[in-house]
């Protein structure tokens, strides 16, 4: 029953609790103690279903990502499909506003500012140029 403890042990045992205890608080301490043995095996299957649970838990692959919502989408092909537009690239970007322009070249006519680009420099021609020429006089 408790391993090496025999019957004759066991009514050892409870002759000499019965003396110290006396017979009123003995089914009392065997109550108690019964009380402390079932809440510690509660407590010992409750950790090791948690652990169990936890193992199972790690084991178990992670589920998939999740699909990003496609339901704006799939409402946008429905209603261009209906409507009858394709899928076309985005129209290039708008070109800058003319009226910056235009208000700059108002203000540079009323100043009298030309918008004409700098004359090319003239080009450097390959033949040396001639020396001054000196006379006898001058020196």
């Amino acid at each position: 029953m408790f391993g090496s403890i025999g019957m004759p042990e066991l009514m050892i045992i409870f002759v000499i609790a019965l003396i110290i205890f006396g017979p009123r608080k003995l089914p009392e301490l065997g109550r108690s103690m019964g009380k402390s043995l079932s809440e510690f095996k509660r407590a010992s299957n409750d950790l090791r279903n948690t652990l169990d649970e936890e193992i199972r838990i790690e084991d178990k692959p992670p589920p998939p990502p999740a699909p990003k919502s496609m339901a704006s989408n799939d409402l946008r092909n429905t209603l261009d499909e209906e409507i009858g537009i394709e899928d076309k690239p985005p129209p290039p970007p708008a070109p800058k506003s003319m009226a910056s322009n235009d208000l700059r070249n108002t203000l540079d006519e009323e100043i009298g500012i030309e918008d004409k680009p700098p004359p090319p420099p003239a080009p450097k021609s390959m033949t040396p140029t001639p020396a001054a020429e000196t006379t006898p006089e001058s020196t």
